[in-house]
């Protein structure tokens, strides 16, 4: 077969819960070119060999992160992984691992939007300022304190890559912690000790054995790890100024 007429064999994790008891693979032939994505792979089943097929994407730009998902046993967004990186063995797709599947290659969420919430994923300002007074100003250098962990887009491949998640499913995660760092570390926000409420406890930051694969399959370079060890490093200060501050002091 000529390189303008590959094609590769795409493994596809199927579950319709109206009809099967247990997930299994379905494996369909896949035409393609090299500047195919995995997504386009799917993609071309459903619009061309089985409509039945469910998956999530949006933007197909690494942008909205709905596409993450296991593709041979690795946590990846569909949309920036290359068919022709797999050409000449069989590919292997699958859901996010440690989430319930609700169809096909489509997760359950609602854990992770819980505990979304919990953390306040906002700015809380330290001073109320009415509008006239202006803008929250901040330097180029207290930007810089969060900048890394404000590019998380949701995609949730570091809760399929996390081995305490997966023991766990109380463990808050890496990528909500990762949040958490950013609002925490906002020079503009003062909305940390609420916050750390749950950072503190063995569900937060605690929770996290540090194996880092998190850190390693991030597609955005949000490095959850290195957040959630700032946050256990604060944590720990924490603790013992309770010895040390005056009775009754704050701050």
């Amino acid at each position: 077969m000529s390189d303008d007429n590959k094609t590769i064999e795409m493994e596809v994790l199927r579950y319709r819960p109206e009809q099967d008891r247990e997930p299994f693979f379905q494996t369909y032939e896949v035409p393609f070119e090299d500047d195919w994505s995995v997504l386009q792979g799917l993609q071309y089943i459903k619009d061309d060999l089985d409509s039945s097929l469910s998956f999530r994407w949006s933007c197909r730009m690494a942008i909205c992160g709905s596409c993450g998902m296991m593709i041979d046993g690795v946590p990846k967004l569909g949309c920036r992984t290359f068919l022709r990186n797999y050409h000449s063995g069989k590919l292997r797709v699958e859901a996010l691992e440690h989430f319930p599947i609700e169809r096909d290659l489509v997760i359950v969420v609602d854990d992770f939007m819980e505990k979304l919430a919990r953390i306040k994923p906002y700015l809380i300002p330290k001073q109320v300022r009415k509008l006239e007074q202006g803008e929250y100003l901040q330097t180029p250098g207290q930007l810089e304190q969060y900048r890394q962990f404000s590019t998380c887009i949701n995609c949730m491949l570091c809760y399929a890559a996390c081995p305490q998640y997966g023991l766990n499913s109380g463990f808050t995660g890496p990528g909500i912690l990762a949040l958490m760092h950013r609002y925490n570390a906002d020079s503009r926000d003062g909305g940390r000790d609420q916050r750390m409420e749950l950072g503190h406890s063995d569900e937060g930051v605690w929770g996290c054995a540090a194996v880092a694969y998190c850190s390693e399959v991030c597609p955005k370079e949000v490095d959850p790890a290195n957040a959630i060890n700032q946050n256990k490093m604060g944590s720990a200060i924490d603790y013992f100024l309770r010895f040390v501050r005056p009775r009754g002091a704050t701050g």
